[in-house]
């Protein structure tokens, strides 16, 4: 049966996501936080997960993300919000240990059996990730929602941060974008059968490389790329280092170029896009109409954005291959805020901390 989920929520997958600008305002407080020296990562960084030295050199990574239906099939959204959330732990370099759902169901609306397999979604992608499903909690909610909450384990020497990185350093992206376009095609009823499949597969793919990355010295930084688009989590990384960086436009992966550029001449766009540039543009430098689409694109269970030193860039690229990423392209560097712009690069300009 197919159920059309998407039809039953006004957002999809990562597009939902509140936005940076509007996130800074709920994330205001005049209540003095309680300090504790081993709480390692908080949220004063927007890093990926939250981080907890146990003390014995190792440390508990702790995430949850959640959404609503950004595929119309109950499995898949249930694989994709799964590998999404799971995602965050890679992020940091660690290893996932348990997860529990996160599920709200409109249960007058959307049959249960689709809730079912929403569940049996997210248990085929736990069983990818080698962690259990161990529980959850489910509430009647006026539109589905399905996410995680991830437990996972980091060597501290393995910990990786969205503030580590250093001048120089050269910027990969593991996964190609252009996600929120072709969900949103699919929203619209625009989609093309044949790009039916085109953004699930890139969703569904683990990010497990960072458990791999986190191991190597030579990689200072790490985040994945979701529903603030590549220039907002850019934007994160560049303000953990106190440094600027270029993006050279085309060597940015795009899941396929004329197919992305097709629904663009649509405007199949998501409102997230919007809301992303409204939140960090002026923060980069002037983008062409396409260019903000397609850099600002939320991404739903997007790639790992890597800050690797320059020295090594051919030993990453190399490991990369090793674990199925296949041949990886610099998209960027690191630099000092004074940097010439060319008609083919976007920098990234952040105010001089004072």
């Amino acid at each position: 049966m197919n159920y059309k989920l998407t039809q039953y929520s006004h957002g999809a997958g990562c597009g939902c996501k509140i936005s940076p600008a509007v996130l800074d305002s709920i994330l205001r407080t005049d209540i003095i936080p309680t300090f504790d020296a081993r709480l390692l990562v908080g949220n004063d960084t927007r890093d990926d997960a939250a981080v907890y030295d146990l003390g014995d050199g190792t440390a508990i990574v702790s995430t949850t993300d959640f959404f609503m239906p950004i595929v119309d099939d109950p499995v898949d959204f249930g694989r994709i919000a799964s590998v999404n959330a799971i995602s965050d732990i890679y992020a940091m370099g660690g290893t996932p240990l348990m997860a529990i759902a996160v599920l709200g169901w409109p249960i007058n609306t959307v049959p249960i059996e689709a809730a079912r397999l929403v569940l049996d979604g997210a248990r085929l992608a736990c069983a990818d990730a080698g962690i259990i499903l161990a529980g959850g909690h489910s509430i009647d909610s006026p539109e589905p929602i399905f996410g995680l909450a991830v437990t996972g384990r980091v060597s501290l020497a393995n910990l990786k941060m969205n503030t580590g990185a250093k001048e120089g350093d050269v910027l990969f992206l593991t996964k190609p974008i252009g996600v929120g376009i072709l969900t949103t095609a699919q929203k619209k009823g625009i989609l093309k059968e044949e790009h039916a499949n085109m953004a699930r597969d890139v969703m569904v793919k683990l990010n497990n490389a960072g458990e791999t990355f986190g191991t190597l010295p030579y990689v200072h930084a790490m985040t994945d790329v979701t529903g603030f688009g590549l220039m907002g989590h850019l934007c994160e990384l560049c303000e953990g280092a106190n440094l600027s960086a270029v993006i050279d436009v085309d060597a940015v992966p795009l899941i396929n170029r004329d197919v992305i550029l097709e629904y663009l001449a649509q405007k199949s766009f998501p409102g997230g896009t919007v809301r992303n540039f409204e939140a960090y543009g002026h923060k980069i430098s002037p983008l062409t109409e396409e260019q903000r689409y397609i850099l600002c694109d939320p991404q739903t269970s997007g790639g790992l954005l890597v800050s690797v030193d320059p020295y090594h860039a051919d030993d990453f690229v190399r490991v990369a291959a090793q674990l199925g990423l296949g041949e990886m392209k610099a998209i960027g560097t690191m630099t000092k805020y004074e940097v010439p712009i060319t008609n083919y690069e976007v920098r990234i300009t952040l105010p001089i901390p004072l």
